[in-house]
């Protein structure tokens, strides 16, 4: 039987500090930490918040006051999400990322008029297609 994994930091008591997103996301920590340094690289500001309806901690990243990126945390990995505008989603064409991750924005649900591009982030790799989401979300006006 497949083992689904949850999202870490349920409780509404307990602040994400450094020290717990480390036991938590274990071996991808330093991953994090690249992260963290695209985010700053851009300038954008980042906010941990207990939130209710989805009862857990959330990140979230905004360049001024626009959030570009939704972060939370799982065991063994970030999973951050990037919401595109539905009238932006065939621009998103014309990026350099990988098929697999052209795929899975292709195939997932709307949320609202926007698409999620969800991006478990476990290694290096993983922040190409991210940052190249990112900007393409950061410019899209």
């Amino acid at each position: 039987m497949e083992t689904i994994n949850t999202v870490e930091l349920s409780d509404p008591e307990v602040y994400p500090t450094e020290s717990i997103l480390k036991n938590i996301l274990g071996d991808t920590y330093s991953i994090y930490l690249l992260l963290l340094e695209v985010y700053e690289k851009n300038g954008m500001k980042r906010e941990w918040r207990y939130y209710k309806d989805g009862k857990a901690w959330l990140c979230k990243v905004q360049l001024k006051k626009r959030t570009i990126v939704w972060m939370s945390a799982w065991k063994g990995y970030m999973q951050a999400t990037i919401y595109i505008p539905e009238k932006f989603i065939n621009d998103i064409n014309g990026l350099k990322i990988s098929n697999e991750v052209r795929e899975l924005i292709k195939n997932s649900k709307n949320t609202g008029k926007s698409k999620p591009c969800i991006f478990k982030i476990t290694k290096k790799e993983n922040l190409d297609d991210f940052t190249s989401i990112m900007q393409f979300k950061i410019n899209a006006k």
